[in-house]
């Protein structure tokens, strides 16, 4: 039988300020995982508790830099506002967010996609007092899963055809699975759904071509997008900004 861990148990709190010795008990591991962003914030979205992968991924040796602030003021200025508004509508809503694909684009311009999951603090009476979360980058090997070569292969062919639309039953059969195989493997390898890794593709794809002067339009639809809208609306839930927003970050041509 594998020996598990005992983690304490979380107290009865009234305030985020009670809460936070318990998760600091769990502060030194949390330091260590290099691929896993680690946050608490407060009422107002603001941090109260980070782990190391963060605040260097912001490009502050001192976690204690991060504490007090907003991801808008951490961030840069057009994603920040996309991070704060998704921080405060959990705050007011009590919805959790599980699981969600993001392009996150960190100090020096450089990209990372990850998985983010962020849940409403409650305190003993109910009442929402904060927010804490986690983004996985994602990554796998050929020793994830014994499918993992097989999978690959589908993951290279949504690749190489990401402009033509996602057709399941066929992605499955080139697997040799059903599609039900095909999706619980993919989530439990790659921790994405085809569907997702269709989108990152692409969107892969148009973070690139937006660094050159093609039209927005025009890489709208050489990334597979029949609707320019339906581009813009899911780069800007994806990435937090819209395709010219994102460009223009960059230093390209708005057009």
């Amino acid at each position: 039988m594998t020996p598990t861990i005992p983690l304490p148990e979380m107290p009865a709190a009234e305030t985020l300020a009670q809460m936070l010795p318990y998760f600091a008990q769990l502060e030194p591991v949390l330091d260590t995982l290099p691929d896993v962003v680690f946050f608490v914030k407060d009422g107002e979205a603001r941090y109260a508790m980070i782990n190391r992968t963060l605040a260097s991924r912001c490009g502050c040796k001192d976690k204690r830099m991060l504490l007090g602030k907003t991801a808008e003021q951490v961030f840069p200025s057009r994603f920040g506002r996309a991070y704060l508004e998704q921080d405060r509508a959990i705050i007011e809503s009590g919805t959790s967010m599980i699981d969600e694909l993001e392009l996150h684009l960190y100090p020096g311009r450089e990209q990372g996609w990850c998985l983010t999951s962020k849940v409403p603090l409650r305190n003993a009476a109910g009442s929402i007092v904060g927010v804490a979360g986690i983004s996985r980058d994602l990554k796998a090997n050929a020793k994830t899963h014994p499918a993992y070569m097989r999978l690959a292969e589908v993951v290279q062919y949504i690749q190489d055809n990401y402009v033509q639309p996602l057709n399941l039953t066929q992605l499955a059969e080139m697997a040799g699975m059903s599609v039900a195989q095909l999706e619980r493997y993919f989530h439990k390898v790659f921790h994405l759904t085809p569907r997702q890794v269709l989108l990152k593709t692409r969107l892969d794809a148009a973070t690139a071509l937006l660094v050159t002067q093609e039209k927005v339009t025009d890489v709208a639809a050489l990334c597979g997008y029949t609707d320019h809208s339906a581009f813009t609306r899911q780069f800007k839930a994806t990435v937090g900004v819209t395709p010219t927003e994102y460009r223009m970050l960059l230093g390209g041509h708005s057009r």
